[in-house]
C-alpha cells in the first residue's frame, strides 16, 4: 500500500532552517505530483508548495516564496522541503501528500489522495 513518511521536523529559532523529507513507497513515484501542506492549531490546512512529477514545475504559497524550496529525487522516491528564514508563523504540523491522478499538477489539498502522518515544526521568536 501507499506510504508516505515525513521526517526532519523540530524546533528552531526564528531565522533558522529545517529540511523536511518525505519518503514514499507503494506507488510509481515518478508519475505523480507531490505537495507539502501545513496546519497550525485552530487554522485550516493550507498548501505550502507542490512539485510536478518531473520536478520541472513548482508552486509556492505567497507566504513562503523566496524562503522555502521543494525538490524531489525520483531515484530515491523522496520529496524534500528546505525551509530557510523561518518565522514563528511557520509553526505548524507539516504533511506531505501524493496526488495519484496520473500526471496532474494540483495545488488544492482536496486533490491529494495519500497523506503522511505529519511532522511538527515549531519556530520560536
Amino acid at each position: 500500500q501507499v506510504q508516505l513518511v515525513e521526517s526532519g521536523g523540530g524546533s528552531v529559532q526564528a531565522g533558522g532552517s529545517l529540511r523536511l523529507s518525505c519518503a514514499a513507497s507503494g506507488l510509481p513515484f515518478m508519475s505523480y505530483a507531490m505537495g507539502w501542506f501545513r496546519q497550525a492549531p485552530g487554522k485550516e490546512r493550507e498548501t505550502v508548495t507542490a512539485i510536478n512529477w518531473t520536478g520541472g514545475s513548482t508552486y509556492y504559497a505567497d507566504s513562503v516564496k523566496g524562503r522555502f524550496t521543494i525538490s524531489r529525487d525520483n531515484a530515491k522516491n523522496t520529496v524534500y522541503l528546505q525551509m530557510n528564514s523561518l518565522k514563528p508563523e511557520d509553526t505548524a504540523v507539516y504533511y506531505c501528500a501524493a496526488d495519484l491522478t496520473f500526471r496532474r499538477f494540483a495545488m488544492n489539498s482536496r486533490e491529494y489522495d495519500y497523506w503522511g502522518q505529519g511532522t511538527q515544526v515549531t519556530v520560536s521568536s
